[in-house]
């Protein structure tokens, strides 16, 4: 049993009251959430990618085999670093992590230059079309930016950082519940995804809040971040003056890639 820093009303002031947390129970939250999000990615992009052979599979386009690979290798490291922290092996997760911080770079560069191409080559998400449907991956890897970034900045507050590593894939799962075959169920896939991203921020907010009694700081802010990029996305693609930003990608990028 280890403690948990906790400001409470009662408390005095620049004091602080320390509330125990069970590190059993956190480590099999976090590891079954990492095993989650792994199912997530594997049933959205099973169809397409995974069952259609990984990198022989008939992508439109190279670079997307390149950006399968780099976001398969992150879920891989993400389960692997959950594991690590699972049976206690903390050395061997902070040395894995020093090297698992240098791929989000790449995802980031990856993830851009496949949602310009996908652009320029007029790919459209369902009945949207293509400069609305550049909105999704495009600020999804903007919120994926920010949060990686604060995971790395809070990577000796292990609290903190948990949770942000959490939230920032998360936010990369959304593209897969995406492609959940929502309309079975009477869901479209626009509802279904922001649905499914709800309900996995949720089950973050609902352990905090019985872990700590209260949501977690990095919590706090990340998970509406994240939630609003998922559900605003397509709105924000409507927009003239995202019309006109696409516009202004598929020439200035779209035309070289």
């Amino acid at each position: 049993m280890a403690t948990e820093p906790v400001v409470t009303s009662r408390s005095l002031p620049h004091r602080t009251v320390y509330r125990p947390v069970n590190r059993s129970a956190e480590r099999i939250f976090f590891g079954s959430m990492a095993v989650l999000l792994c199912a997530v990615v594997i049933v959205g992009f099973s169809p397409t990618y995974f069952r259609a052979g990984m990198l022989h599979a008939p992508l439109p386009s190279p670079i997307l085999h390149i950006h399968g690979a780099a976001f398969t290798l992150w879920m891989v490291l993400f389960l692997i670093q959950s594991a690590l922290i699972s049976v206690r092996r903390v050395n061997w997760h902070r040395s894995l992590g020093t090297i698992a911080f240098c791929l989000p770079p790449i995802m980031i560069v990856l993830g851009f230059i496949a949602a310009i191409d996908a652009l320029h080559r007029r790919v459209s998400i369902g009945p949207l079309d293509p400069a609305v449907s550049l909105s999704i991956p495009l600020l999804g890897i903007a919120c994926f930016t920010v949060v990686i970034f604060a995971s790395w900045r809070t990577r000796r507050q292990p609290d903190a950082h948990k949770r942000l590593i959490l939230l920032a894939t998360i936010g990369l799962a959304d593209a897969a519940l995406g492609r959940f075959p929502w309309a079975k169920i009477g869901f479209s896939p626009a509802a279904g995804a922001v649905t499914g991203l709800g309900i996995l921020i949720l089950l973050l907010v609902a352990y905090d809040l019985f872990s700590l009694h209260r949501i977690h700081r990095a919590t706090a802010w990340a998970a509406p971040l994240t939630f609003a990029i998922g559900a605003f996305a397509v709105p924000i693609g409507m927009t003239p003056a995202w019309h006109a930003f696409a516009a202004f990608l598929d020439r200035t990028i779209g035309a070289h890639l």
